[in-house]
């Protein structure tokens, strides 16, 4: 199982949560600096499609793939 493995299913408590919040609660970024440094330096796509918003709002069923030097990982809102 490696970076290309099956992508991590991430419960949410409510209906929406901001990509910032996500990347933490998904284990994508250490802190709240360092996701919003993966997300200005263009590392993080939502649905196959680059996103430079932190506060960019999910919903169940997005699809995060941040690109990490050790590969991509992504994770799914679930």
């Amino acid at each position: 199982m490696g970076p290309m493995s099956t992508p991590i299913e991430v419960p949410i408590r409510d209906d929406v949560i901001r990509l910032g919040q996500f990347l933490k609660l998904a284990g994508l970024a250490e802190s709240g600096t360092h996701a919003r440094d993966l997300v200005a330096d263009g590392e993080v796509s939502v649905n196959g499609e680059e996103e430079t918003r932190r506060g960019r709002q999910l919903v169940r069923g997005d699809r995060i793939t941040v690109a990490l030097p050790e590969g991509d990982e992504t994770a799914v809102v679930a």
